[in-house]
């Protein structure tokens, strides 16, 4: 073993020593006394140099430093008052405890949890949650789970309802298109609450509603026929108790601009893509590339490589890197059919035009045991730790996956399968997960959650998977989980126990054999006995791809939403089926934005130079039996063109003149505008509300900027450009954030009522204090002791041998 040291450059006082020693012996020195002083010498340099060792320990702190962050922003005077100071109170006599007050309009909690995320201390959060500036409540979560500071939050009791209204949707629209915006209305207290809306266009009342807030948000739609600053704005009246008033009007600026220009590449201008094309957009259309350096977007409609020059297509590669849009669409003549592949052209797409590996289908149930035996003997954490491990799982990336909870009842938490190609859609799992507790009741009802696995799973094809996480004590529930588990079995199913031991009773028969392990080996299923602390390692194997003489047995595809949260189907929700499509590898880099069930893409977009790209790999719609895609362009699917035209266009504004930009704002925050001079020779100057000169700073070749703060709420007129000033943020967002719970969570920390922190926060706090630290442990004394000790036998045995010497110089004298 070799001992790390202190103070190594000691060890260069041997040389001098080694010297000294030599030099002795060559002058006749006893070498037995000079080696022995060698020893001892070398043995007292080692002490200086303190050799050490790390010697891990377990230390808890009794008296943990604790930091209470109190939000007394204007959010928080629906609730309680005095909440943080009353726990302070509580704290400080017994441990050492500060308290930090957020005050204002804005409320910046994510800002103070990184400011007191020390890692030596704990935070204690008084607050609904809302944060609204600032460092994002996810990021800071992130910073203090990074430094080691547990975060734990008190929700205060709400002692008055509010309601809030806002709406949602884009500022700059097309003239004479739809559009769809959201009407939200929050409220701070679950309790059902009538209210009337009503809905103004430039003044004018549109509708009138009386709704509930147990509704789904309201939607209008609405074209603008001219060109310009319009408003919409909404009044909401509550039948009950409502705090504020001031959030209960809401403006919103919309600013209509002409019909963008498109340039249509097509041998059919009869298809549904053109009529939809046609309809919404300034389109042009010919068989070629041509005239395309004032359109936004170029459609390239199911055309063979052939069509396009090198010289076109190095035409569209700078159209593209220069912030313009192409959109390539599939048919029997593109794509694989079209020779893109290795071609100059594919260059700019984000697919390459070969057969994506085939994965095939499957779906997984998690089967997650809450029941109160799992929390009563410290198995609940690992039960989730393992769920979550198990949908990391790499092997699972296309798969479809949910999550169903079982104690006394099952419950669905996933909402059914969702795609876990999708990483927020994995995310949001995993949130979930990490929120659940045990229930009330103290059975285990496995029959329960398997009842609700084969709802699911009844009509589903491909790899079906059932994974139950229990610590297995199922005997009451045995005999019915076995039957329905058999039924599943039967159907196809694979199933896996994943049984975390412990001292749970319930969970071995008469034999000393795990229920859990009788089950799987009745259903032929596998079965995982862990510790605590363990994870179970399920190896899903690549589904086996079809021979190439072999077809899939499908005659339609569903279309599933791979990226539910892309600018393209954020507000669209795809029902419906293709019964074709060009078989395409998407590039690295390249979002996946709608796949097939089979995980076929069908549109992949990507970012070229400063343009945008979006690959659609099924046809123009048309109809006919040798088509492939007419349903995605009917009903609400047809939007799903426009928005893929929308997001290539990016910025719908003509390139002419002055054009300004800037976003609604609310009272007490500033707006920054940005003004583009396209005109050359041109002064800018605004106005704001027709007198007022706003100042203007130069920002690049052009462009220029200005932040103001507009003052009153209400709509403002900047040089004909609209922007709406609404209450101050911080009376958007009422009551209580209810994502805050399970980011506390992954912080290690917990929520409690006030009542519940004065009982348990110091006693988990504590707890949590609890660290594995090394420390080192020093030797320095050993060798100093060991040299003694030599030193003193090497004494002992000369004054032996003297004395043994006088003697035997006795005896010969006599």
């Amino acid at each position: 073993m070799t001992l790390p040291l202190e103070n190594p450059q000691m060890l260069w006082l041997i040389l001098p020593l080694l010297a000294v020693g030599i030099y002795l012996i060559r002058k006749g020195a006893k070498t037995g006394l000079v080696e022995s002083r060698l020893i001892i010498a070398l043995l007292l340099i080692i002490a200086l140099a303190s050799p050490y060792t790390l010697v891990t320990k377990t230390t808890m702190d009794e008296t943990p430093n604790l930091v209470i962050i109190s939000d007394e922003t204007a959010s928080m005077q629906l609730f309680e008052e005095g909440t943080a100071s009353r726990i302070y109170e509580a704290l400080t006599a017994q441990t050492p405890t500060t308290i930090v007050k957020v005050s204002g309009d804005k409320t910046s909690i994510g800002d103070a949890i990184v400011q007191y995320s020390s890692g030596d201390n704990q935070i204690v959060l008084v607050t609904d949650g809302n944060n609204n500036y600032g460092k994002t409540l996810e990021d800071a979560f992130k910073f203090a789970k990074e430094t080691g500071t547990t975060v734990y939050s008190i929700e205060p009791e709400l002692k008055v309802n509010d309601l809030s209204v806002e709406i949602k949707g884009d500022k700059t629209v097309v003239i004479g298109n739809k559009n769809e915006f959201e009407i939200v209305v929050s409220q701070a207290e679950i309790v059902e609450t009538d209210y009337n809306i009503k809905v103004y266009i430039d003044n004018e009342l549109l509708r009138t509603r009386t709704r509930s807030t147990s509704q789904e948000p309201m939607k209008i739609s609405y074209s603008f026929e001219s060109l310009g600053a319009h408003t919409i704005s909404v009044t909401m009246t509550p039948s009950g108790q409502d705090r504020d008033h001031i959030n209960n009007v809401f403006y919103k600026s919309i600013y209509a601009v002409p019909k963008p220009k498109i340039h249509l590449i097509t041998d059919d201008t009869t298809s549904r893509l053109a009529e939809i094309l046609f309809d919404l957009y300034d389109v042009s259309t010919t068989g070629e590339l041509s005239d395309i350096d004032d359109k936004k977007v170029v459609v390239f409609d199911n055309k063979n490589i052939k069509s396009l020059s090198e010289n076109d297509v190095k035409k569209l590669k700078k159209y593209v890197t220069d912030g313009n849009g192409l959109v390539v669409v599939g048919g029997e003549r593109s794509y694989d059919y079209g020779d893109y592949l290795d071609s100059s052209f594919e260059e700019l797409l984000p697919v390459m035009s070969k057969p994506t590996d085939w994965r095939g289908g499957r779906s997984v149930v998690l089967l997650l045991d809450v029941s109160p035996s799992t929390s009563a003997h410290g198995t609940q954490d690992d039960i989730l730790s393992n769920a979550i491990f198990t949908l990391q799982n790499p092997n699972l990336r296309d798969a479809y996956a949910g999550v169903i909870a079982f104690g006394s009842t099952g419950v669905d938490v996933s909402g059914g399968f969702v795609p876990l190609s999708s990483d927020s859609n994995v995310f949001n799992l995993e949130q979930k997960i990490k929120t659940l507790t045990p229930g009330e009741s103290s059975t285990t009802s496995l029959d329960q959650g398997l009842i609700i696995a084969q709802e699911w799973l009844e009509g589903e094809v491909g790899e079906l998977d059932v994974i139950i996480i229990s610590d297995g004590g199922i005997e009451t529930s045995y005999d019915v989980g076995l039957e329905i588990a058999s039924q599943l079995h039967q159907a196809g199913v694979n199933l896996y126990y994943v049984h975390v031991r412990s001292s749970a009773p319930s969970q071995y028969d008469d034999r000393s054999v795990a229920y859990a392990q009788t089950l799987m080996n009745e259903v032929e299923g596998m079965y995982f006995p862990i510790k605590i602390g363990q994870r179970a390692n399920i190896i899903f194997e690549d589904l086996e791809k079809p021979p190439e003489n072999e077809t899939i047995t499908l005659y339609v595809f569903p279309l599933i939403e791979y990226n539910p949260k892309h600018f393209i189907t954020r507000n669209i929700e795809i029902v419906g089926n293709i019964t074709g499509y060009n078989d395409v590898t998407p590039k690295a880099g390249a979002d996946r934005i709608i796949i097939t069930s089979t995980g076929k893409p069908v549109l992949t977009t990507w970012r070229y130079g400063l343009g945008r790209v979006a690959s659609l790999t099924t046809d123009n719609g048309k109809g006919g039996d040798n088509y492939w895609s007419s349903q995605m362009y009917a009903g609400n699917n047809s939007k799903l063109t426009s928005a893929t035209l929308n997001w290539a266009i990016g910025n719908p504004r003509i390139e002419e003149g002055a054009v300004l930009e800037g976003l609604d704002t609310w009272f007490g925050t500033p707006v920054t505008l940005t003004l583009t001079m396209y005109d050359e020779g041109v002064l800018p100057t605004l106005k704001l509300d027709g007198t007022e000169p706003v100042e203007l700073s130069v920002t690049g070749k052009n462009t220029y900027d200005a932040t103001i703060d507009l003052g009153f709420s209400g709509m403002h007129d900047i040089s004909g450009y609209p922007v709406a000033v609404n209450y101050a943020l911080e009376y958007r967002d009422v009551g209580l954030n209810e994502e805050l719970p399970a980011l506390v969570k992954s912080s290690g920390g917990k929520t409690y009522t006030e009542r519940d922190a004065r009982a348990l926060l110091l006693g988990d706090a504590k707890a949590n204090s609890e660290r594995v630290v090394q420390e080192p442990m020093n030797w320095k004394m050993y060798f100093i002791i060991a040299a003694l000790l030599l030193f003193l036998l090497e004494i002992v045995i000369r004054r032996t041998k003297e004395i043994q010497a006088a003697k035997r110089a006795e005896k010969m004298g006599m």
